[in-house]
């Protein structure tokens, strides 16, 4: 089945709206708004951000299992196994990156057990491996699983809306990161690169330990 006129507009304005509400919700203005007006459901905000995430996936998702189409590419012979074996080493750079990050506060069962109200993240400045040769490890990672899948019209479609969601969502994150972490992390973006890894953008043990010094000292 091709995917028509209609089909590709209406998939783009999901994907719009998903990327506009979870960029609204994930803001400062929000955040702040909500500590002004509830206060006492700010311990539960990062918990509700992260549940309509995952929830407003879902009518797009839809959309690609009902309207998946005739193949645009389908990776064949030593194209398989190079496409899914980044696909793998992606998924298991996911996997091993999570011991570097504080899961109770970015699920957010942290903020709800010690009833914080306060809108920043709490989480230091702290660079993780992936970290030293890219500034958004997740958002890389998740583009190499993305472009190594098999591509019909509806995939290719939003591939291309997420893909102009990490970018732009990449710099809205940054503006945040600023704001809470200063001088450091402005030095931090300067030195490392965005999404790829590229030859000379990346900082060795000793830098970073240095840049995530400066926080503290």
């Amino acid at each position: 089945m091709g995917l028509n006129s209609a089909q590709i507009v209406i998939l783009c304005t999901i994907w719009l709206v998903y990327g506009l509400v979870h960029s609204i919700t994930a803001s400062l203005t929000l955040k702040r708004w909500v500590a002004r007006r509830w206060p006492a459901c700010m311990p539960l905000y990062r918990l509700a951000f992260n549940l309509l995430a995952l929830v407003a996936l879902i009518p797009p998702l839809l959309l690609i299992y009902r309207w998946q189409g005739d193949w645009l590419w389908r990776w064949t012979g030593a194209g398989w196994y190079v496409a899914n074996g980044l696909a793998l080493a992606a998924i298991g750079g996911f996997a091993w990156s999570l011991r570097y990050y504080d899961g109770a506060e970015f699920v957010g069962l942290r903020q709800w057990r010690e009833r914080e109200t306060q809108v920043e993240d709490q989480e230091r400045f702290y660079i993780s491996p992936l970290h030293r040769f890219v500034r958004h490890p997740w958002y890389f990672l998740g583009l190499v699983i993305l472009w190594t899948r098999d591509m019909d019209k509806v995939f290719l479609v939003s591939s291309l809306m997420i893909t102009g969601y990490f970018i732009i969502g990449s710099r809205l994150e940054e503006r945040k990161l600023l704001i809470y972490h200063g001088e450091p992390y402005r030095r931090y973006r300067e030195r490392v690169a965005a999404l790829f890894p590229l030859p000379g953008r990346y900082l060795t043990k000793e830098q970073a330990k240095a840049l995530t010094g400066d926080l503290t000292d």
